[in-house]
C-alpha cells in the first residue's frame, strides 16, 4: 500500500474543517475519520468538498459485501452513470444479438419507410437501404413517400426543456425513425486566399440552402460557435450573421436541426438520399402508417445491441440510451414504445435483483434528467448480478477503459485497469463499473459527487482516488469500511 502524503499546515487546516462533517445523513452511524482510505480524506480536503457530498460502494464483483460504502442507500443523481442500467436491462431482456429493423414497403402507389428505433441509421445505412428500394423497382412513386413513426408513443419533445441548448445533439429526443441523430455536421474550411470560410453540411437535407461561404475573422479561436451567430428563424435558408476566425483551422459543428415538424428532419433526409439516388416522387413525402396489405419491398437490420451499447457507453450517447430503453417497451413493435412501459419493466428487472423501492428513479435511462435517481448500493447489487451473467463481456467491452480512452480517459489512477462509465451534470460527477485489481481480484465500483463543485478537477481527483484505492491499496481480505451498519442482504 502507498504511504499518504505528507500535508502542508493549510492542508491540514482544511482536513481538520471537513473531518466533522463525516456524519453521513441516511447511514445510522457516524463515520470516523480513521475509517476512510487516507487517500480519499486528503483529495477531499484538497477539494473543499465535505465527506457527505460523496456516494460511494466497492465490493467483489463476484459478489458479497462492501467493502467501502458511503451513503450506501441515500438516492442520489447519477448523471449518464444511469445508462449502465438502461445497458444491464437490455442485455439480459433483449439480449446480445438483438436488432432493430427499418423497412421499405408498398402499398398501391404509395411507398412506406417504417422505423421501430434503430438509433444507428446513419446517412450511409440509409443511403443503402434506399438504394435497395430503388433497385428493387421503387425507382418512382407514383404517390406519395410516408414516413412511419408510430413504432414509439411519444408526447411533443421540447429539445431546449433541460438546458436551453436546443442546438445540441445531446438534447435530441426520441423517435421511431431516427435518422443520423436528427443532426448536421457542419465542416468549415478556411481559405485565407479568398478572405472566407467554405461551409460544407451533411447529410443533404431537401429543401435547405446553406451558405456555401462565411467571411474569416482575425483573431484566436476562442468561443468560435458563438461567433458565428447561426439564425435558423428561415429553415429553408439558416443564416450565420459573424464570421468565422481563420486561427479555428479546419472544425466540425455538430448541429441538432431544428425543424419543428415531428418528421421534418427524417422527410428531408430521406427525400434528398432518394432524390440524388436517382428517385422520383409524383406526391409529398409526410408522415403516415402502414395500410394493411402493404408489401414488404427491403429492410435494413441495425448493428447488434452490443455494437450500439459501446457507441452508447464509450461516447456517453444521449439519444441512444432513450431508444434502447424504448426497445423495453413490452410487446414491442406490435405495441407502441411509451417510455412508462419501458420503465415498468426496468423496475421488474432490479427489484428481482435486490434493489429496494425508492433505490431507483428512472426518467429516459440517459442520466441527462434531474429526476432520475439511484443508490450505491443499488447499482453495485447490479454490477455484482451482472458480473455473473453470460453476457457480461458483452457490457464490459462497452465500457471506457480508464486513463485510455473516451470519457474515462481521465481516470488515470488506474489507467488500463478498469471499465469505467463515467458522468457528469452541473452538480453531479459519477464512476462507476470494474476495477482490475492485483492478483486477479475485481471488485465493483461505484462512486458519485452530488455537490456544487463537482465540475472541477479537484472533484474528479475524488474519484479517481477511489477507483486508485480499489486498484492498489484494497486487499481482498481486509475488512469493510462502511458509514452504515452490514447489508442484510
Amino acid at each position: 500500500m502507498m504511504s499518504p502524503p505528507v500535508l502542508s499546515r493549510t492542508w491540514r487546516q482544511r482536513l481538520a474543517l471537513v473531518l466533522p462533517l463525516l456524519a453521513l445523513p441516511g447511514s445510522g452511524q457516524t463515520q470516523t475519520a480513521e475509517a476512510l482510505p487516507a487517500g480519499l480524506r486528503i483529495a477531499l480536503a484538497r477539494a473543499e468538498i465535505e465527506p457527505a457530498a460523496l456516494s460511494a460502494w466497492v465490493a467483489p464483483a463476484d459478489g458479497g459485501e462492501p467493502r467501502l460504502a458511503l451513503r450506501p442507500a441515500d438516492p442520489v443523481s447519477p448523471a449518464s452513470v444511469m445508462k449502465l442500467v438502461t445497458t444491464m436491462a437490455a442485455l439480459e431482456r433483449l439480449g446480445p444479438v438483438f436488432q432493430w429493423r427499418t423497412q421499405v414497403l408498398r402499398a398501391g402507389a404509395d411507398l412506406i419507410v417504417r422505423g421501430s428505433g434503430d438509433p444507428r441509421l446513419t446517412p450511409e445505412r440509409l443511403q443503402m437501404l434506399l438504394r435497395q428500394a430503388v433497385e428493387s423497382g421503387a425507382r418512382r412513386i407514383e404517390g406519395d413517400l410516408l414516413l412511419d413513426r408510430s413504432a414509439y408513443a411519444l408526447p411533443p419533445q421540447d429539445p431546449g426543456a433541460f438546458d436551453g441548448q436546443p442546438l445540441r445533439p445531446y438534447n435530441v429526443g426520441a423517435d421511431a425513425l431516427m435518422i443520423a441523430n436528427r443532426s448536421v455536421v457542419l465542416t468549415l474550411r478556411p481559405d485565407p486566399a479568398t478572405g472566407q470560410a467554405r461551409l460544407a453540411a451533411d447529410p443533404p437535407l431537401a429543401g435547405v440552402r446553406w451558405p456555401q461561404t462565411l467571411p474569416l475573422a482575425p483573431g484566436d479561436c476562442q468561443d468560435w460557435r458563438t461567433q458565428l451567430a447561426p439564425d435558423f428563424a428561415d429553415l429553408a435558408a439558416p443564416r450565420f450573421q459573424g464570421r468565422y476566425p481563420a486561427a479555428c483551422g479546419e472544425r466540425s459543428w455538430p448541429i441538432a436541426f431544428p425543424d419543428p415538424a415531428p418528421a421534418g428532419f427524417a422527410a428531408r433526409a430521406i427525400e434528398a438520399q432518394w432524390r440524388a439516388l436517382g428517385g422520383q416522387i409524383d406526391g409529398q413525402v409526410r408522415e403516415g402508417r402502414t395500410p394493411a396489405g402493404a408489401t414488404l419491398l427491403t429492410e435494413w437490420a441495425s448493428p447488434v445491441l452490443p455494437e450500439v451499447l459501446r457507441d452508447m457507453n464509450k461516447h456517453s450517447n444521449n439519444m441512444i440510451a432513450q431508444q434502447v430503453l424504448l426497445a423495453l417497451s413490452p410487446q414491442q413493435p406490435a405495441r407502441p414504445a411509451t417510455f412508462e412501459a419501458a420503465r415498468a419493466e426496468v423496475r421488474t428487472l432490479v427489484q428481482a435483483q435486490g434493489c429496494r423501492d425508492g433505490e431507483l428513479v428512472i426518467d429516459n435511462g440517459s442520466g441527462l434528467s434531474r429526476q432520475e435517481r439511484l443508490t450505491p448500493r443499488c447499482l453495485g447489487r447490479l454490477l455484482q448480478w451482472a458480473w455473473r451473467q453470460p453476457w457480461m463481456p458483452e457490457l464490459l467491452s462497452s465500457l471506457p477503459v480508464a486513463g485510455i480512452e473516451t470519457t474515462a480517459r481521465r481516470a488515470v489512477a488506474a489507467s488500463g485497469r478498469a471499465h469505467l462509465k463515467t458522468g457528469s451534470l452541473e452538480g453531479v460527477a459519477a464512476l462507476a463499473g470494474y476495477v482490475h485489481g492485483p492478483g486477479g481480484h475485481r471488485h465493483v465500483l461505484v462512486a458519485i459527487l452530488n455537490h456544487p463543485k463537482a465540475g472541477s478537477a479537484q472533484a474528479r481527483a475524488v474519484l479517481d482516488e477511489v477507483v486508485r484505492w480499489a486498484a492498489n491499496d484494497l486487499d481482498p481480505t481486509s475488512s469493510a469500511l462502511t458509514s452504515a451498519p452490514k447489508d442484510p442482504s
